[in-house]
């Protein structure tokens, strides 16, 4: 029979009450452990703020740019969680994304993600660079698994769209002769039932992607100001 789970006590104070929490249900996935710490839940967002107010377990601080090592600097300062850097792998590839991953490794962070397109070479040439594991975006079927493992790759983070559940299914298949425990992250969708969906496909750790959150919250506190004075 198994035991009713233990009551967690909750300590917060009044001035940080609008905690950007996320979804409790990520907390159904098995997590990674990165350097001791276990990681479930991610929160994908460049937004200071909210890093700086959040509950995830880690950062996912990749955006559409060039990348730069003074944006990081900023995360690094306001983070008190592991941060997964995004280093390029697109347009930014070869020895510039793995001179941006040394960097990366030096302002902090605890991995370095690389995007879909990237070639091995550039993994390669990453891997001789850092000491943190590399992540590998993956967005379809269409990719050389095995390559990518042997080329250095420690982990694969799963940004498939609607599809990412189906995604992670077919990864963890395919890995189960390769690497049956390899850790797989994946974006979770915008609902409990499509996060569930994903931990129950393979995924070990879960991104939350926080879009508006600090302007939600900035007009839900200015709408009670209004009502106040």
């Amino acid at each position: 029979m198994l035991e009713p789970k233990k009551a967690v006590p909750n300590l917060t104070s009044k001035l940080r009450s609008d905690i950007v929490e996320t979804p409790a249900v990520i907390r159904d996935a098995s997590g990674i452990n990165l350097f001791g710490k276990r990681i479930k839940s991610i929160i994908y967002t460049m937004d200071v703020a909210v890093i700086a107010n959040c509950n995830a377990d880690a950062v996912l601080a990749v955006y559409p740019w060039t990348p730069n090592t003074k944006i990081l600097q900023a995360i690094s300062t306001v983070s008190n969680v592991p941060i997964l850097a995004g280093i390029g792998g697109g347009l930014t590839k070869g020895l510039r994304s793995a001179t941006i991953g040394f960097f990366a490794e030096e302002n902090g962070a605890q991995a370095v993600v690389l995007n879909a397109p990237t070639p091995l070479e550039t993994v390669i040439s990453v891997g001789k660079a850092v000491d943190v594991p590399i992540i590998y975006t993956v967005v379809n079927k269409n990719i050389n698994i095995r390559e990518r493992i042997d080329a250095g790759v420690k982990a694969f983070n799963v940004a498939g769209g609607k599809e990412t559940a189906e995604l992670v299914r077919w990864l963890r298949e395919e890995l189960a002769d390769i690497a049956p425990n390899f850790p797989i992250i994946a974006s979770g969708g915008k609902s409990d039932e499509q996060i569930k969906k994903t931990i129950n496909a393979g995924a070990n750790a879960i991104t939350f992607t926080a879009y508006g959150v600090t302007e939600a919250t900035f007009q839900k506190k200015m709408e009670k100001y209004r009502q106040e004075s």
